[in-house]
């Protein structure tokens, strides 16, 4: 079966939830779509508001309070939230990128290996049984290890540890000074640089139910494996995924039976968060980011800025601004989608303004090397 690209990009867009908004609970929807970007405390907010309707943030406050929905380095070794039942499968598919990422050359320079870092681990996760500051995480290391070993070793160990982020307050759960806790997970994995193939698989199933139709690449990509290993995967999976054919004859894989809405599905204008998941789930960009735009959007030290989602296909970015939103189009766009956004502007704004009228504010200097076709201050 062939499979054309605007019909890929139709699929991305209904598994995760964005062809309309879907009258689901906080926990369910991000079971839903698998996990979602979270190196901004607001980006979680903004992206269930883009997906549910009558999105209440406070829903989303009690399931991390709750820990029904855990915040933690997982996939692409940066922030995701992801379901709680979801996390140590997860982790056990990633341990080997955390310990070659986390326990490999910044933490041998600090006079540890991985060796170490195994030892330390059950008396620091005992530790951690409360939420704990990176300063006191480091003064417990500090103990043990001396003052010259304490960045290092944390460093490493606040990635490759079992932790999650613990829910400090303000007005998106978590602040700009993290704590720590020990995630609820069973035995301690000594696998290190070893595959489990079991997670790996488990791992690919969901990324293709909430991602799919993909590419090994695409695969890779999301999870920061290498190829080799996914490939395995797949051919282990045993018909429960199927090959199709994409538009440029490569060969991409999906669930049986997945839902794949028509190509000229409608798709309605939404204002994206920063980082959301839909741009970075692929090694195929393209998929949703037009290919003039990618350098725009997603800047050379890794930040992704807040887009404008038009017909499907990033078509520019916005930022919060006195008076409400402010959207940079790259391209003309007509009458009818600028009072989509509007209405989607509005919205936003009355989120944000209980919580933090200007979450990305931090950014703003990006938008000095911006140029638009259209520069329009929707009214909040």
């Amino acid at each position: 079966m062939e499979i054309t690209a605007r019909a890929l990009n139709r699929a991305t867009l209904g598994r995760q939830l964005l062809l309309r908004r879907e009258s689901l609970g906080t926990v369910d929807a991000v079971r839903r779509v698998v996990a979602l970007q979270a190196q901004h405390a607001a980006s979680p907010y903004v992206a269930l508001w883009n997906r549910l309707a009558g999105f209440a943030p406070a829903e989303l406050d009690a399931a991390f309070a709750d820990r029904a929905v855990v915040k933690a380095t997982l996939m692409r070794i940066t922030l995701h939230a992801v379901h709680a039942e979801d996390y140590q499968g997860f982790r056990e598919a990633m341990e080997p990128t955390l310990y070659g990422s986390r326990l490999g050359y910044r933490f041998a320079a600090a006079g540890l290996t991985p060796a170490d870092a195994h030892e330390l681990l059950p008396g620091l996760l005992s530790f951690a049984e409360r939420p704990r500051t990176a300063a006191e995480m480091e003064a417990w290391l500090e103990e043990r290890l001396g003052v010259e070993k304490k960045a290092g070793a944390w460093w490493g160990l606040k990635g490759y540890a079992p932790l999650h982020h613990a829910v400090t307050g303000g007005p998106w759960s978590f602040g700009w000074r993290p704590s720590f806790r020990a995630a609820r997970t069973g035995a301690l994995s000594a696998r290190g640089r070893e595959i489990s193939p079991e997670a790996l698989r488990s791992l690919l199933l969901r990324y293709l139910e909430g991602f799919g139709p993909a590419s090994v690449a695409d695969m890779a990509q999301f999870a920061m494996v290498q190829r080799t290993p996914i490939r395995q995967a797949l051919r282990a999976l045993d018909g429960a995924a199927e090959e199709l054919q994409g538009p440029d004859g490569a060969a991409l894989f999906d669930l049986p039976g997945a839902p794949r809405p028509p190509a000229d599905t409608p798709a309605p204008p939404r204002l994206m968060a920063m980082w959301d998941s839909i741009l970075l789930a692929y090694a195929d960009r393209g998929r949703v980011i037009p290919p003039d735009y990618r350098r725009v959007v997603i800047r050379n030290n890794g930040d992704v800025l807040p887009t404008l989602l038009v017909d499907g296909y990033v078509a520019g970015v916005w930022r919060p601004v006195d008076g409400g939103i402010e959207a940079t189009a790259f391209h003309e766009l007509p009458p009818a989608v600028w009072d989509g956004l509007a209405a989607e502007a509005r919205s936003l704004t009355a989120l944000l303004a209980d919580r933090d009228p200007r979450p990305y504010s931090r950014y703003d200097h990006w938008w000095a090397k911006l140029s638009g076709a259209q520069v329009r201050v929707l009214p909040g």
